[in-house]
């Protein structure tokens, strides 16, 4: 069955085709670490992490890396602005490299609380200098590059179709450049790829080099290491869509140049999370982590359930209040789960066929460029479904957790506590429709009944109280 994806490059849903059978090589790009993951970027890990099980569940062997950048990344994604780790050291008067390692360890917490696969490759960009002035020294001779004010540029008028991902003209992208006006480049859309002591005389982090002792530009670091680990061809590359117009416009542009060739297949980008005033922001301050959502008593897999609920390729609009409803809802399954598991006898499984008729429709669903709302569906048609038994359910189920991620089948030791909450969680609920009902707000009281009817919850409305089962 044609695994099917969405490729910025072309906008268009492609048949995924890779470049080796059955064996896939897929690049991420990986965190600035100067401060925490916010839960927006962990959204696009999440996807990232739903598109590689993908694969997998298509019995495709991933090579994964994903960098660390722990040096030139500046404030602006266009060359101005202070090194964010530099900033991070200053906020946190410590050293940039403690700075750098403390939120690294941070940031790969996050990824284990939320069940994300952990990438083949994390290289660092401070321990591949030597690749990235390699690849600047090609850039050179191949007359991409130029030198002002002792600072290396790329010249992008030198570089064809520059604009072939972003899909926009250079007039537009220019408008949309966040870049202070650098009267050193050529074209405002240049980028650096080596800093040197003439712009930055003071920064921590620099090495020596052919153009002068200094420090490389962000973009160069990508293209680096996604070469040293992935080779000159690569399937899949993935990131926020943020990084669409410039980050990967020059990936490309310093890539293709490098190497004479297209580099990459498959761009694949992630939507914003939004909060109700805005998209997240570091520099704005606005911004929640997994540390804020578990201190407020959140398992951190209701928050990947949470994502999963919406398309990647949405924007998703995040409050307290919808975490609330679908740490309900995640409940509810868990617990639907916890009775198939519970209720296993010495069954025999059914029909191979029915089980495998399951299994092909989910792989339809999520080939269908990662439609895992549609997996959702079939999970509950599982659950409620009178064709199989108990034995059967907990079977697909862990096929489909393949893919979920959510550790599914995984039962609590403290089985009284999950019950409790559960419970709790179940009775909240009927009371805050009982209130409905007697303020007379049908509308409420009835959504809340269709909500619990909708997760396997039956509600009884008696004369003197209102009690509900479990339908499994």
């Amino acid at each position: 069955m044609d695994l099917k994806l969405y490729n910025t490059l072309s906008r268009n849903v492609e048949k995924f085709i890779p470049i080796e059978e059955k064996k896939v090589k897929m690049y991420t790009c990986g965190p600035t670490v100067y401060n925490y993951a916010h839960i927006g970027n962990l959204r696009t890990y999440i996807f990232e992490d739903v598109l590689k099980r993908t694969l997998k569940y298509n019995g495709y062997e991933v090579n994964h890396a994903m960098n660390i950048t722990d040096v030139g990344h500046l404030q602006s994604d266009g060359d101005t602005g202070e090194d964010k780790m530099e900033m991070g050291a200053k906020r946190e008067n410590k050293s940039v490299l403690d700075i750098a390692r403390f939120y690294e360890g941070e940031f790969l917490k996050d990824l284990q609380f939320l069940n994300i696969q952990v990438a083949n490759h994390i290289p660092r960009a401070t321990d591949h200098v030597k690749e990235m002035i390699e690849l600047i020294e090609k850039l050179e001779k191949r007359g991409y590059t130029y030198i002002a004010n002792n600072n290396v540029y790329f010249s992008i008028d030198k570089f064809e179709d520059y604009n072939k991902l972003a899909n926009l003209s250079l007039e537009e992208m220019n408008a949309g450049n966040r870049v202070e006006v650098d009267i050193y480049k050529k074209n405002p859309l240049d980028f650096v790829l080596w800093f040197t002591n003439s712009k930055y005389e003071n920064h921590i982090l620099q090495w020596d080099s052919p153009w002068g002792v200094g420090f490389p530009g962000w973009h160069v670091e990508c293209s680096a290491m996604a070469i040293k680990y992935l080779g000159e061809y690569m399937d899949i590359h993935c990131g926020g869509i943020d990084h669409i117009p410039v980050h990967h416009t020059n990936e490309i542009a310093q890539s293709e140049g490098t190497l004479g060739h297209k580099w990459v297949n498959y761009w694949l980008h992630g939507e914003f999370l939004i909060l109700d005033k805005g998209k997240m922001s570091k520099s704005s301050g606005s911004f929640i982590t997994l540390n804020n959502l578990i201190e407020n008593n959140v398992d951190p897999l209701v928050y990947r359930y949470y994502v999963l609920q919406s398309k990647y390729r949405k924007p998703l609009v995040f409050s307290y209040d919808r975490l609330k409803d679908a740490s309900n809802s995640f409940e509810i399954l868990k617990n639907k789960v916890r009775l198939i598991n519970e209720n296993i006898n010495d069954e025999m499984l059914t029909n191979a066929n029915i089980i495998e008729e399951y299994k092909n429709r989910f792989l339809k669903y999520i080939n269908d460029d990662l439609n895992i709302a549609n997996g959702f569906t079939l999970l509950h048609e599982v659950i409620k479904s009178e064709k199989l038994n108990n034995k059967d359910k907990k079977m697909i189920i862990d096929d489909f957790d393949k893919v979920f991620g959510l550790k599914l089948n995984e039962i609590s030791d403290d089985k009284e506590k999950l019950n409790k909450d559960f419970v709790n969680k179940i009775n909240l609920l009927i009371a805050e429709r009982e209130a409905a009902r007697k303020n007379k707000d049908y509308k409420k009281s009835d959504e809340i009944r269709d909500y619990l009817f909708e997760n396997n919850i039956e509600i009884m409305d008696n004369k003197d109280e209102t009690t509900w089962k479990l339908r499994i």
